[in-house]
Formats: structure tokens, sequence, C-alpha cells
């Protein structure tokens, strides 16, 4: 299903539409402040193999990721964050980050490298933060990539849909997505190490 919800006013009934179907166990391709991703409840197994198995990865070494709320829902699937950490996350996000945390016992084996590190989200765009709001955790999170020699990532959602429109159960349309990915930082290893220049820079 392709479902057009206006990025800067989502409609309710169409965001609880797309809960339904994470509820159900659905996968979906949803528009972030970067790129578009493939998401589902980070609590549905079979959900999380479906995006492991459309993308090639192995859950047991993939470096998955999720989008949450807000930091305090962060703090609920990783180890003690401290101070500096936190300030860090308070100055970047909601933003175009993925930072990588030590992740707490309570999160779903299938996140699990064997670092024991989770990669967390809080994108700085409406229909994200309100689907992640109605469904009341976080979705499991991997950057939708493209074959196209010239894009990395699909930037058009109607030649999304064509492509998955077989393969996952709601396709977004929020406009054209971006072809820059989050940054990344990793936060496990006492100062905090940028493993990938993305979207935007650090502030400290």
């Amino acid at each position: 299903m392709l479902l057009k919800i206006n990025p800067d006013n989502p409609e309710g009934r169409k965001i609880r539409q797309v809960v339904e179907h994470l509820n159900e166990g659905g996968v979906i391709i949803y528009p972030t402040d970067t790129v578009y991703g493939l998401g589902c409840d980070i609590e549905n197994q079979k959900a999380i193999d479906r995006i492991c198995k459309l993308r090639g990865l192995d859950p047991k070494k993939a470096n998955l990721a999720m989008i949450c709320e807000d930091i305090s829902q962060v703090s609920n699937y990783t180890q003690q964050i401290d101070n500096a950490t936190f300030r860090m996350l308070k100055k970047n996000l909601p933003g175009p980050f993925t930072f990588i945390l030590p992740a707490a016992n309570n999160v779903p084996k299938m996140f699990k490298n064997r670092k024991k590190t989770i990669g967390v989200r809080i994108p700085e765009h409406n229909v994200t933060a309100a689907i992640v709001q109605t469904l009341g955790r976080p979705i499991m999170t991997t950057s939708l990539k493209s074959d196209d020699e010239i894009l990395e990532y699909f930037t058009d959602p109607a030649d999304i849909y064509e492509d998955f429109k077989k393969l996952v159960d709601v396709v977004i349309d929020s406009g054209p997505g971006g072809n820059v990915p989050s940054t990344v930082i990793d936060c496990t290893e006492g100062e905090p190490t940028i493993l990938r220049e993305g979207a935007a820079d650090l502030v400290l």
C-alpha cells in the first residue's frame, strides 16, 4: 500500500493505520530527516527477520538500529549514559545522527551484535516522530539502499513503491527523500568517534 502522509502535519488517521500494520508484524518504508528507511516493531522477531532478508543481512551480525521518540525512551534500551554523552545527545537530537551506545540487557537479542551495542536515532521528522509516539515503543530501522550506480539511496517514493510494493506492507510517501545518510558516532569507547560522515556535523 502506498500511503501519502503530510510531512508537516501528519494525519492522525493515517499514522494509526501505519501503526496497525506494525502491531500486526508489518514492515514499512518511511521517511526520515535523511534517507528513506525500512522499519518494523522492535519487539516483532518475524518482522525483523523479514527486513534482514530484504537487505541481505545476517541478523546475528547486522548492526541494526532503532528509532526512539526521545532521549528518555533511549535510556530504556541502553546501559546508563554518562553525563558527557547525555549532554551530547541533548545537543544533537532530534537530528540526522545515529549514536552507537552500549545495549541494555532488555534489548531484543536480534539487536545485539558481539559488542552488545545498539544504534539509536531520533530523526527530526514529524512523520517518524508520530509513528513512534503512537506505537509507544521504538521501531527497528535500516536505510533503504538502492542498486543505482549514481544514487546510493532511494529518493523518490513512487520508485520505492514500484520496487517494494510486493515486499513490504506500507510505503509512506512524504515527498522526496535525501541521498546522504545520518552521521554515525560511536559512544562506547570513551571519547566519541565518528564512524561515518553524514548529513550533519556533530556538536560537542
